[in-house]
């Protein structure tokens, strides 16, 4: 005759012991490392929920690195994501795998692009974390293909694309949305200036659109 009770106190505890808010580790490069700055895209992400009166329901955390590769976020994965335990992690890297094979022979080949980046999905999803992939944007956003680097970029963004179909994940398709934003709001085919300060790294307007790409994501992951 206690049974019902003590299942009705068990009700009411649950009922009012607050649920943990979602953990979301934003892992990547210098890109990553700056949005956790007043007008970054972490920060936006923070005024968005807030605006929604969803802050309380979510942790957002950086975890950028200027400079990083995909074997980078492989080897330092443990301490900087995982001890977290995230409940969602978006991996946003791939600008410095290309870049850097230009500007100093350092870049990633894509076999080894792919076998890091299916090394990190494995590890994180074995931790328990959801997983959002995220294709690099821009280095350089002249409209007619010209920039430098567009056929590497396109190729690893097909192949992060192809990674997340394979692994039935959730894409953010940054690439797409910034040659998107570029056709319509950069008619003078400049290299910078619309969405990035250098052809790589984000201005405000860039930081919004990265945000507004991985909001709905976000909340619909959760």
């Amino acid at each position: 005759m206690r049974t019902f009770p003590i299942l009705l106190l068990t009700i009411m505890w649950m009922a009012l012991t607050p649920s943990k808010p979602t953990r979301v580790v934003f892992f990547g490069d210098s890109i990553t490392q700056a949005a956790v700055k007043p007008g970054g895209y972490i920060s936006r992400l923070n005024e968005m929920l807030a605006k929604q009166n969803l802050a309380a329901n979510y942790e957002l955390i950086g975890a950028g690195i200027s400079g990083n590769k995909v074997y980078d976020l492989f080897l330092r994965m443990e301490e900087d994501v995982l001890a977290k335990q995230p409940n969602l992690t978006f991996i946003y890297i791939g600008v410095n795998d290309v870049w850097h094979k230009r500007s100093s022979g350092t870049g990633t080949d894509p076999d080894k692009f792919v076998k890091f980046y299916e090394a990190i999905i494995k590890k994180l999803q074995a931790a328990g974390s959801r997983v959002i992939l995220c294709t690099p944007a821009v280095i350089g956003e002249k409209t007619d293909f010209s920039n430098d680097q567009d056929g590497d970029l396109n190729q690893y963004s097909t192949l992060i694309r192809q990674l997340a179909a394979r692994n039935n994940l959730p894409l953010c398709d940054l690439r797409k949305a910034f040659l998107d934003y570029n056709l319509k709001n950069n008619p003078n085919n400049a290299e910078k200036g619309i969405l990035t300060t250098d052809r790589v790294h984000l201005n405000d307007a860039g930081n919004q659109l990265v945000a507004d790409q991985m909001y709905q994501l976000m909340v619909a992951a959760k």
